[in-house]
């Protein structure tokens, strides 16, 4: 299903009774078009139309979390990083060494990187909460302007408040 957002056209995929990816139309490891199967509208499938409307609810500031069933595919690694990512609270932000130690070993932090960006449930499964040992933005597969934009949109209001730009 295609859906029109504040952030751009997103492609929201389904398989059985689970989604399995959210992409962005120039989504750095958007699997090819013809994978994704027939479009098809609200009208015809509740699970899309229901992901759709809760996307829609998020990014206008209603939402916090998604009710939705998801099965990304991935390995052992990746659905273990995917998971940590996925208990990241609204509204903060870890890096990938985090992420890495909570694995056990700070040393992957490059491999926890190479997972989260990997991940095709992007913004369902918050990756964007994910940035460099700085603070500073890393990549992002929707771009890093999307992750800005995500982040400010999730940034605590009074943390808002004292910005001075």
């Amino acid at each position: 299903m295609l859906v029109e957002t504040s952030l751009g056209s997103v492609t929201i995929v389904a398989s059985g009774d689970a989604i399995i990816g959210l992409y962005f139309r120039h989504h750095i490891r958007r699997p090819a078009q013809e994978t994704f199967g027939q479009e098809v509208t609200t009208a015809e499938d509740a699970l899309l139309a229901e992901a759709a409307e809760q996307l829609i609810d998020y990014l206008a500031g209603g939402r916090r979390e998604f009710g939705l069933p998801f099965d990304a595919a991935g390995d052992a690694f990746q659905h273990a990083v995917w998971s940590i990512v996925a208990e990241i609270p609204f509204g903060e932000t870890t890096t990938y060494g985090q992420i890495a130690e909570r694995l056990g070993d700070k040393s992957l932090a490059y491999r926890v990187g190479q997972a989260v960006g990997a991940n095709p449930l992007c913004i369902f499964v918050p990756c964007h909460r994910v940035v460099g040992a700085n603070g500073n933005l890393t990549g992002y597969a929707g771009g890093l302007r999307r992750k800005q934009a995500l982040l400010e949109l999730e940034e605590p209001a009074a943390v808002r408040a004292g910005r001075l730009f």
